[in-house]
């Protein structure tokens, strides 16, 4: 799956498939305004067979609120649900802060750079 959504936010989705991850990439800002376009977006991801990973590649994330962290935390709940390990790459500047300030930085295996989240798909050698 590879393609893009866009709305009135400041929000670019996009995704693709790598071995045995989904990896979604979001650009710009994520917050209220943002969450019609990534729902909509992530429902569609959900309608796909389960794959073992799904990584939100968050490293062109600008800005971050409490209803994109609620989001966040949403679709690490549903990840579970499906037995699919979430990955957080690109997490740095932004994004570090907003999960440390929240508590939440342990709550998602976090990477600080979205190749380190891909190598940890990678099956034990």
């Amino acid at each position: 799956m590879s393609s893009e959504a866009t709305g009135n936010s400041a929000l670019t989705v996009s995704s693709g498939l790598s071995r045995n991850a989904i990896i979604i990439k979001l650009e710009g800002e994520l917050d209220v305004d943002a969450l019609p376009i990534l729902r909509e977006y992530m429902q569609r991801v959900w309608e796909l067979p389960s794959q073992p990973f799904l990584i939100l590649d968050l490293g062109e994330v600008a800005f971050c609120d409490s209803m994109g962290m609620s989001e966040l935390v949403d679709i690490m709940q549903h990840c579970e649900s499906r037995g699919t390990r979430l990955l957080l790459g690109g997490v740095q500047g932004v994004m570090a802060r907003v999960l440390s300030i929240t508590g939440l930085r342990h709550a998602f295996e976090v990477f600080a750079s979205f190749d380190d989240a891909l190598r940890a798909t990678a099956p034990p050698s």
